[in-house]
């Protein structure tokens, strides 16, 4: 989907749409700036006071010195930022052959190649982390066969390794989706120029290419980078708990609510959180990536040789095959009924299946539930932001756009954790004394408000390609502005509506940094916290990987509706016009 940016900040921007603001627009926007305000800003607030607040009053940094005195939480930190860097590292190594050879040459079979690269996207990476374990480990079926071979083993799962290894295959899509923009937009002429000047092969992509899609890298390599860095669910499957995510958790359940290392772990992931996204923008600040025009359809491809073009497919192939075997070593454990120092599962059950359709269909029902709510609220927040962003003249109406992606660079176990602080002790009306706390309740708002940038981005793509002409003519045929927004706004951005809630309920349903805190029963629990418990055993492996199937048909099956859904949609609009 193309944004028309030659409407935007045109004089539409200033017609009768944006002129002003009506009493229920304020409204509107009060109520959306109380909600960020009390369910994002006093949580993360009072995580960053509790880390600087002594017990008697005032602020103090002697929380912050225990925590450097303490060598658990000085390898933990070390530990975090290595694992991030190094991720960025490897998914950088997947990701740029990916993109560069599917981009600039010619390729057969690039669009397949880039859709199975962005697969690993949905599955979480804490469900693959059993399954490459039991591919990838030390007794796995990839070292079983080195060990047969030629006698020698790979420690690929071994510690911090596993951690980087699963993560840098699950997150390397975000800089292969976001380079492969960056590379279709350079113009080709650029190219063509060096070669002229004798430029070829690694010095023309080094000197030329890849500095012109610099952005796009950047923007992938950051989101690498703290989704790593704030990610709980696979150190804790990995048994890897020195690192600061799993130490935010470890200390809150274990020590207690009032454990200040707890907070000022959780001030120091939000603070390299920000530092990532700083330093990304502070990358290309001051430096021209422009071009005089656009590569896009129009991109001059080049041609492989035979020996770049077996070395390319033969890379390409390889990449695929290892960035897929979460899916396949998932699949397999579903479906195994004993694995273990074999190359494949001994024996096949359908029982795994059996096991959580018994056992766990309020878990199924939970993650529709909740994960459907917390979508429908970020549809309508994110069209009500956008609509106030484009089409008013609020005067704070930038400042609920960073509200709302602030919530981006909130990691979700701070999140949890600012929530059980700040509301404890508060009772939901209506229910006879049951703490907001241990209702599932707000379990929805934290899904909803971790996920709300996505939904918001989605809807102002949406509403900036929506021509502000197409409401002035409703309303100069009689229709009040409620009327307009109802009838004219709201349908035609149905699809980025819905792709914002497909968005929104995907990354919703595979959420574990707030599930895992915000959780009170395994009755009220979501898939996520179910299949967590199952792979705490080794007995529950099996439906735990069956639970984390069904995530995954879930969460593709959704993806692909969306898809339908918009491709009907398009057709149908080119019928009307």
């Amino acid at each position: 989907m193309s944004i028309v940016t030659s409407d935007i900040g045109a004089p539409q921007r200033r017609g009768a749409h944006t002129r002003g603001y009506t009493p229920a627009q304020l409204a509107v926007a009060l109520l959306i700036a109380a909600f960020l305000l009390v369910f994002l800003i006093v949580p993360v607030g009072t995580v960053i006071f509790v880390a600087f607040a002594e017990p008697g009053g005032g602020l103090t940094l002697s929380h912050f010195e225990s925590f450097f005195h303490i060598s658990l939480m000085r390898e933990s930190f070390w530990n975090s930022l290595y694992v991030a860097l190094m991720s960025v590292v490897f998914a950088t190594i997947i990701a740029v052959p990916l993109a560069y050879f599917t981009v600039r040459f010619r390729f057969r079979g690039a669009l397949l190649i880039q859709t199975l690269g962005v697969l690993p996207l949905i599955m979480p990476p804490f469900v693959g982390a059993v399954a490459m374990q039991l591919i990838f480990g030390r007794s796995g079926s990839v070292n079983l066969l080195l060990q047969d071979a030629f006698g020698i083993s790979l420690p690929l799962m071994d510690g911090l390794n596993g951690v980087i290894f699963v993560e840098a295959l699950h997150y390397f899509p975000f800089i292969l989706m976001n380079l492969v923009v960056a590379l279709s937009n350079v113009d080709s002429a650029m190219e063509e120029s060096a070669q002229n000047l004798g430029a070829s092969g690694s010095r023309l992509f080094r000197r030329i290419v890849f500095p012109l899609a610099m952005p796009g890298y950047v923007a992938g390599a950051s989101l690498v980078f703290v989704k790593v860095f704030d990610d709980l669910g696979t150190p804790l499957v990995l048994n890897v708990t020195n690192m600061l995510a799993p130490q935010a958790y470890l200390r809150i359940t274990s020590v207690g609510i009032e454990d200040p290392v707890g907070y000022v772990i959780s001030v120091l992931m939000i603070a390299f959180s920000l530092f990532a996204l700083w330093a990304s923008a502070l990358a290309l600040k001051g430096r021209d990536y422009a071009t005089l025009q656009r590569g896009g359809s129009s991109l001059a491809k080049r041609s492989l040789g035979p020996l770049q073009t077996v070395f390319a497919y033969a890379w390409i192939i390889f990449v695929l095959l290892v960035v897929l075997t979460p899916h396949l070593g998932i699949l397999l454990l579903s479906f195994a009924k004993v694995w273990s120092f074999s190359v494949l599962p001994d024996a096949y059950t359908l029982q795994h299946y059996g096991t959580i359709v018994q056992d766990s269909p309020m878990m199924i029902w939970n993650t529709v539930l909740y994960c459907g709510l917390a979508a429908l609220i970020d549809v309508i927040l994110g069209t009500a932001i956008a609509y106030l962003i484009l089409r008013t003249r609020l005067p704070f109406r930038r400042a609920l756009d960073f509200l709302a992606s602030a919530a981006l660079a909130i990691p979700g176990v701070v999140l949890a954790i600012g929530y059980l602080r700040t509301f404890r002790g508060v009772e939901l009306p209506f229910t006879d004394g049951e703490l907001l706390t241990s209702s599932w309740l707000l379990l929805v708002i934290a899904y909803a408000v971790r996920r709300l940038p996505y939904a918001l981005r989605s809807c102002m793509a949406a509403l900036q390609q929506l021509h502000v002409s197409l409401e002035e003519a409703a309303e100069n045929l009689g229709a009040t502005k409620q009327r307009t927004v109802t009838r004219i706004v709201v349908p035609l951005m149905a699809g980025g509506m819905l792709a914002g809630f497909v968005t929104s309920f995907m990354t919703a349903a595979v959420e574990l940094s707030a599930t895992i805190m915000l959780t009170t029963s395994q009755s009220a629990a979501p898939m996520s916290y179910g299949i967590y418990l199952y792979m705490q055993s080794a007995a529950g492996r099996g439906p735990g990987a069956a639970l984390g199937v069904l995530a995954v048909l879930l969460v593709a099956l959704g993806t692909y509706l969306s898809h339908r859904f918009l491709r009907s949609r398009a057709v149908d609009l080119d019928r009307q016009l």
